[in-house]
């Protein structure tokens, strides 16, 4: 029996946040990262809409990017004092990647995080409170989707949390919190999306509830990114959907090796995670033509790209990914990035080793060792072509 989970509700054009009116309860708890959702106003809005439903309203804020085990169980903790019924995440992924697990967490005070990191099962959730998320940035997709990705500072280990039970119970994509966006967060947060698409549509769980999301939401990318970056704000709304219509492709569909790598390198190098699926979604189309190149040559077809062959248009696909990121100065290789390539030596056999433990490696449409995610590493630090 196959399973196709998405938020209950999904509130979306501009002024959705409004939205919030109409929750019924008695208290919220409001999970944010730093300044910029204050100086914007936005949390003033989300504020006041709370307390004209009737809200007593907790805020707990200073979430990190990639947030850290630590800040989950101490905003947990928080929310046992205040006993909120309804979370209400805000920001971009890491805040309310850092909500859903404090949420766990709160429910369930007995459980480690080591108890409910993936492949544990998650428990059932909403007998304390339920869930609506705002996402001020394009990209993550976890506004509607079934993961968090919270770090072990200590191990520098992404982890995922992996569980239909927090899927949000509402969604609000309001494009106005974006128009804020600096131009290097539309571009890494744009090149996501892109990635969970591709990624939805090739995977070993793709089925037909999800290939017409994860096209759709490739075809919004390639279609407004670049207006979006250059700061259109008609595309980056456009974009603003996109990613949510990505996140429940992938949130479905699950993803592929491109995510694997970026978990392991980026905690330890600190590359922001849209930046590092960017980077490495060219290597990784390549590697994985060589099982099968049919579906991305349907969605180069799909995009207009030119090609007589599948393989021709595969090529044509990993063309345009790599002009988009030199067009928005994304870089093409880890050393342009700037990682010393004597670290990278150092650590590359421990990124290998825990990409291909990751739960996204399974759906990957090719079938990967760790020597293999080794080689797409070297390739990906060098600038190499992948042919192997």
């Amino acid at each position: 029996m196959n399973r196709f989970t998405i938020p209950r509700d999904v509130f979306y054009g501009e002024g959705s946040i409004e939205a919030l009116k109409d929750l019924e309860g008695q208290k919220a708890t409001i999970v944010i990262g730093g300044e910029s959702i204050k100086k914007s106003g936005y949390l003033n809005k989300i504020e006041s809409n709370l307390k004209e439903a009737g809200f007593e309203i907790q805020l707990i804020e200073g979430v990190e990017n990639d947030p850290s085990v630590t800040t989950v169980v101490n905003g947990a903790k928080k929310m046992e004092e205040f006993q909120p019924d309804w979370i209400v995440g805000v920001g971009g992924g890491s805040p309310i990647d850092a909500a859903k697990a404090m949420w766990v967490l709160y429910e369930n005070p007995a459980l480690t995080f080591e108890q409910i990191k993936a492949p544990n099962p998650l428990p059932v959730l909403r007998k304390k409170a339920r869930f609506a998320a705002l996402s001020t940035t394009s990209g993550t997709g976890t506004d509607v989707s079934p993961f968090s990705v919270i770090t072990d500072r200590d191990k520098d280990v992404k982890y995922p949390v992996f569980g239909y039970e927090i899927t949000p119970d509402i969604a609000i994509v309001d494009p106005e919190l974006t128009y804020s966006m600096p131009p290097n967060i539309v571009a890494y947060t744009g090149m996501d999306t892109i990635t969970h698409g591709i990624e939805a549509y090739v995977s070993l769980a793709h089925n037909p509830f999800t290939d017409p999301l994860a096209l759709q939401s490739v075809k919004m990318v390639v279609d407004n990114v670049e207006k979006s970056y250059a700061g259109d704000k008609k595309a980056r709304g456009e974009m603003h959907y996109a990613q949510a219509i990505a996140g429940m492709a992938f949130s479905n569909g699950f993803l592929g090796i491109v995510h694997s790598l970026a978990h392991k390198s980026g905690a330890i190098f600190g590359i922001p995670h849209g930046l590092a699926n960017a980077l490495y979604l060219p290597y990784v189309i390549d590697f994985n033509k060589k099982a099968d190149s049919s579906r991305f040559a349907e969605i180069a077809r799909m995009l207009g790209l030119k090609g007589n062959t599948d393989d021709e248009l595969t090529t044509a696909l990993t063309k345009e990914i790599r002009r988009l990121n030199r067009s928005m100065d994304i870089p093409l290789t880890l050393e342009e990035f700037g990682i010393d390539q004597k670290e990278f030596e150092k650590n590359l056999d421990k990124m290998a080793a825990g990409a291909v433990e990751d739960p996204c490696t399974p759906a990957n449409p090719r079938e990967v060792t760790a020597e293999d995610l080794k080689k797409i590493y070297v390739a990906a630090f060098n600038g190499d072509k992948v042919d192997f």
